[in-house]
């Protein structure tokens, strides 16, 4: 039930006046094999969020942050442009008193990159704290790309072919992994773009 209700939520939220996303980081294909592809991405802005709890859980709760934002929860109630992907990073938390959670807990870092036309000087500084506006430097990854469900199941299966793709390949990776999924809940699953990247050495 409560997963449901997290679903409406994010449903409501795209349905609320917002352009769908459309836009995206540019980047530049460096290498295409079998099973991945290797990107260049230039330097871009995102706003994140960091949420504890499952990946289901953050997702949504990390979605519903930074919509907040975008959708005029700023200095100056501006509405910013949705792009895509909507990126969501696994991360260790350390919790403090009086939250009754282990430290070091898992979470996850919850990102929207931000349109191409934005600064750092020009966005609208968020009203909730928990929003973060950053630079995120440019990097390679390599890509494994697939449709299908949002299930962790379905994550993890791409996450170990990702991997034992790139170990074949020679090539090395380092950090944690980016789930970058581009489309809202409602579209049918076998439409949907999903991806894993991995940054590479």
């Amino acid at each position: 039930m409560a997963g449901l209700r997290r679903l409406l939520a994010s449903i409501l939220l795209l349905a609320s006046g917002a352009v769908l996303a459309t836009e995206e980081p540019p980047y530049t294909v460096v290498r295409t094999e079998d099973a991945f592809e290797v990107r260049h991405y230039e330097a871009y802005l995102v706003a994140e969020t960091l949420v504890a709890g499952s990946a289901d859980e953050a997702g949504s709760q990390g979605f519903r942050v930074l919509a907040g934002y975008i959708f005029g929860k700023n200095k100056g109630a501006r509405e910013i442009a949705m792009t895509a992907p909507v990126a969501q990073t696994p991360t260790r938390i350390a919790m403090t008193a009086p939250v009754a959670q282990s430290p070091g807990g898992g979470g996850y870092v919850v990102q929207f990159a931000m349109p191409p036309e934005w600064t750092l000087d020009t966005l609208p500084e968020p009203t909730n704290p928990a929003v973060r506006l950053r630079a995120v430097p440019a990097r390679t990854v390599a890509v494994i790309r697939y449709s299908g469900t949002w299930s962790q199941e379905r994550y993890a299966d791409h996450l170990g072919q990702l991997k034992h793709a790139l170990a074949g390949a020679g090539l090395k990776w380092r950090g944690e992994p980016v789930w970058a999924r581009y489309d809202p809940p409602w579209k049918p699953w076998f439409l949907r773009r999903n991806e894993i990247w991995l940054e590479l050495d």
